[in-house]
């Protein structure tokens, strides 16, 4: 075969968006390296909201919302291409011709490319379904899209017609993990099967599929509504119905039965070097996971010894046990209806919100609100989580917090989950980055883990500073986070690299912490199938206070706190060692001030 026939055919295999990078590619000698660099950015920016519609949904960005990605065999080796073909586009660009504003735009558009070619070696699509994902989920999206106009209900049929197909590919992605031995631990797929069915109960208004159809607004008129519902009626029970039974029915007969009995990463294919990625990825550092869990012994030994002080500080007699199991089960600590306990998480968060100019510079625009999560997924779901909103969509961000089983649901946690999840952690943090002016706009939408849920974590300990923790429960519930954090380190690599079972996770998570039976299971199980995610809290936050140390010794009287947040904060989520060389960069700034 000759080159020149070669590269034909490799150029008729190409998809657009590798024409459209090579194109960028080849104008190396006649466009300014910014401008490719650019370029570059804005196909990948379309590229993913075509490929992948729901997060373009999520984004804000119009004009994908009639769409599901594409699962097919087909797809899925095209977008690794893809990944790798922007690898190369990326490379080609030179570094050292571009401003420093540009350099670090560059650095991480190129970090997460590379990580995305690193872990595209791994099957990762055949985890296809879980306690926590999987077509059970779907409803999530309709929750998010515009549903204002008559058009806009058009897309949400359309998606609802394209259910049967997006269930079909996930049920063949089920069955190549299973051939290739790929699949959840059996333990959490328990609810799996009442999840799904919870997707389709018998009056389809009910359905949390068919949620927008319940009310459509006033601006559609009284004809077209009912139209609309009829259809959505139509194709949930003629198309959607069928497509959840019959994979109900798959998971229940086949999947269920067939699912691996091992729990760790390193019982899957390859699972050793699966779970190593996965470490690097969600730590941003070099971490090995050995050295990660000699550091959640050594935290989970120092948090106790501060949380043994505050016990004897509130004048409980008896054992750290004895302790535990009083918080766990005295009624005084807990909610007897739901209402009540949202309403308690709203009361908190208009405590902090006049708070945060205290020790923040800057503000976000974007609200928030709190929000119960679905009942479908509640049993199965952690205590609380956040959905980031969408200025695009004047869409406020949302804080979700689980009502379910309130025995389990004790208030001396409520203060420092509602500053992680809310403000001054996840909203204030991600609705900052989401407001960056003059930047490509991935960077609008990078969360590198361990920046996002360290500062998460980190906000935990800035309670007392914003009017909380004035008793010792909730200083107590503050302390219990922080070693539920250190603990993730402990039980995380202990499972995936160091052989132990879950029943030993759960025993080492019970003896050290005062967080509650159904907490302990549904988060062991939550790290069960998002391997290593766990690790990145703790060493973020570590990172986080190791600079802010750094700070306030270097500046001494000089050291701002409103500042320092304002720079820790200031160019959105970035890598832990990227994060280190700016607030170095703050430090010596601050010091030529004299």
């Amino acid at each position: 075969m000759t080159t020149s026939l070669a590269l034909a055919l490799l150029c008729a295999a190409a998809s657009p968006f590798q024409q459209g990078l090579d194109a960028v590619v080849q104008r190396k000698t006649t466009a300014p390296e910014a401008q490719r660099l650019h370029q570059i950015f804005d196909l990948a920016f379309r590229n993913e909201n075509v490929e992948h519609p729901e997060t373009a949904t999520f984004r804000g960005v119009p004009g994908q919302n009639d769409r599901w990605t594409d699962l097919s065999p087909d797809a899925i080796a095209r977008r690794k291409e893809d990944t790798k073909a922007l690898l190369r586009a990326v490379r080609s660009v030179d570094r050292s011709k571009l401003a420093s504003a540009d350099q670090l735009n560059y650095d991480l558009f190129l970090r997460n490319v590379e990580d995305d070619v690193d872990e595209a070696r791994f099957p990762r699509e055949f985890l296809a379904l879980s306690q926590l994902s999987g077509p059970q989920y779907l409803s999530n999206v309709f929750e998010v899209m515009p549903a204002k106009t008559a058009r806009d209900y058009q897309d949400i049929l359309a998606r609802l017609r394209g259910i049967p197909s997006r269930i079909a590919q996930t049920q063949a992605l089920l069955e190549r993990g299973l051939a290739a031995g790929v699949t959840p631990p059996k333990v959490v797929l328990r609810d799996v099967p009442a999840q799904l069915e919870a997707q389709t109960p018998a009056d389809p208004l009910q359905s949390p599929l068919l949620k927008p159809f319940r009310k459509p607004p006033e601006t559609i008129a009284p004809a077209e509504r009912e139209e609309l519902q009829a259809a959505a009626v139509q194709v949930y029970r003629e198309r959607v119905v069928p497509a959840y039974t019959k994979l109900r029915e798959y998971v229940v007969a086949t999947y269920l039965p067939k699912a691996r009995e091992s729990v760790g990463f390193a019982a899957l294919p390859d699972g050793a070097a699966w779970y190593a990625q996965r470490v690097r990825r969600e730590t941003t550092t070099k971490l090995t996971p050995p050295q990660i869990h000699a550091l959640g012994l050594s935290e989970v030994k120092r948090i106790r010894g501060e949380m043994d002080r505050v016990i004897a500080q509130s004048g409980f007699q008896g054992t750290f046990a004895d302790f535990s199991k009083f918080l766990r089960s005295d009624p005084r600590f807990f909610y007897t209806d739901a209402q009540s306990l949202v309403s308690g998480y709203r009361d908190i968060a208009k405590r902090i919100d006049p708070e945060l100019v205290k020790v923040f510079g800057k503000l976000p625009r974007l609200t928030y609100g709190v929000i119960e999560i679905p009942a479908f997924s509640a049993k199965s779901q952690t205590t609380a989580y956040y959905r980031q909103g969408s200025p695009e969509a004047m869409r406020p961000g949302s804080y979700f917090v689980n009502t379910y089983a309130l025995e389990t649901r004790p208030k001396w946690e409520m203060e420092a989950l509602t500053l992680h999840e809310s403000v001054p952690g996840h909203h204030l943090q991600i609705a900052l980055e989401q407001e960056l002016e003059n930047v490509p706009r991935f960077r609008h939408y990078t969360h590198y883990v361990a920046f996002t849920e360290g500062w998460g974590l980190y906000a935990e300990s800035l309670g007392a500073e914003l009017g909380l923790y004035q008793d010792p429960y909730s200083r107590y519930g503050q302390l219990t986070y922080e070693m539920w954090r250190a603990i993730r380190l402990v039980v995380d690599t202990g499972m995936h690299a160091l052989g132990w079972s879950r029943e030993q996770a759960i025993d080492y998570f019970k003896e050290n912490s005062a967080k509650t039976e159904h907490d302990i299971t549904v988060e062991i199980d939550r790290y069960l199938v998002m391997a290593g995610q766990a690790l990145a809290y703790k060493i973020g936050e570590l990172k986080i206070k190791e600079l802010r140390a750094a700070a306030a010794r270097d500046l001494g009287p000089r050291f701002d706190e409103r500042a320092f947040h304002d720079v820790v904060l200031g160019n959105g989520a970035v890598p832990l060692d990227l994060l280190e060389s700016q607030v170095r960069a703050f430090i010596a700034r601050e010091k030529l001030k004299g």
